[in-house]
């Protein structure tokens, strides 16, 4: 059941286009920033753009935190990577995930990502990996189709997200929320990642 969830969390991260329906779920807000304080289940995070935002954290939250992946990726992974165009007109991952097994296919696609301006995320199965002055060269492919990223030796790559807990929400550690926006405006989150070990969310 847990590992369900967890699927279902993180499917939430992306925007992919859906059936019409009546009415249709609203889209999740995603907030970068740091924690100001957390008091029992409500947060205040600080967002990058200078405002404080209260988030209503659910009973059941799942805090998560990266970590950096043992060895390298390789052929057949199932990974997540943000990427922007570089000078060279090529896609340069700016941050790279590898899922575990039984998250295969969540989010698959490509698709504009707010990281950063004009960012793009990839979520895609590694085919061939060839080596470039720039970097490891990755091919892969999704739902038919096939891109292409460039990982630079300086950009990370994390393994499997960890579980943690509320005890890692301390004031000024770096956070991702995925939150939705309530019919009065209110926020509340089921799934966040949270800055430990130096490691901050760069999603």
């Amino acid at each position: 059941m847990r590992k369900t969830a967890i699927a279902v969390a993180i499917i939430s991260l992306f925007v992919v286009p859906a059936l019409a329906q009546t009415p249709p779920a609203p889209a999740p807000v995603r907030v970068r920033g740091t924690v100001e304080k957390l008091d029992g289940q409500n947060l205040t995070v600080k967002s990058r753009d200078g405002q404080s935002l209260a988030i209503a954290l659910a009973p059941n939250i799942i805090v998560s935190y990266l970590t950096k992946r043992a060895g390298d990726i390789k052929t057949g992974d199932f990974v997540a990577s943000t990427g922007i165009k570089g000078t060279d007109g090529k896609l340069h991952a700016i941050e790279v995930r590898i899922f575990p097994e039984n998250l295969r296919g969540v989010g698959e696609g490509q698709y504009p990502w707010d990281l950063k301006p004009d960012s793009i995320m990839t979520n895609a199965t590694v085919g061939t990996i060839t080596k470039s002055p720039q970097g490891n060269v990755v091919k892969v492919s999704y739902k038919g189709s096939e891109s292409e990223f460039t990982i630079d030796p300086d950009t990370p790559v994390y393994g499997t997200a960890t579980d943690g807990d509320t005890s890692l929400l301390k004031p000024g550690v770096a956070v991702f929320v995925i939150a939705q926006k309530q019919d009065d405006g209110k926020m509340t989150s089921s799934r966040l990642y949270t800055e430990k070990d130096g490691i901050k969310p760069s999603m």
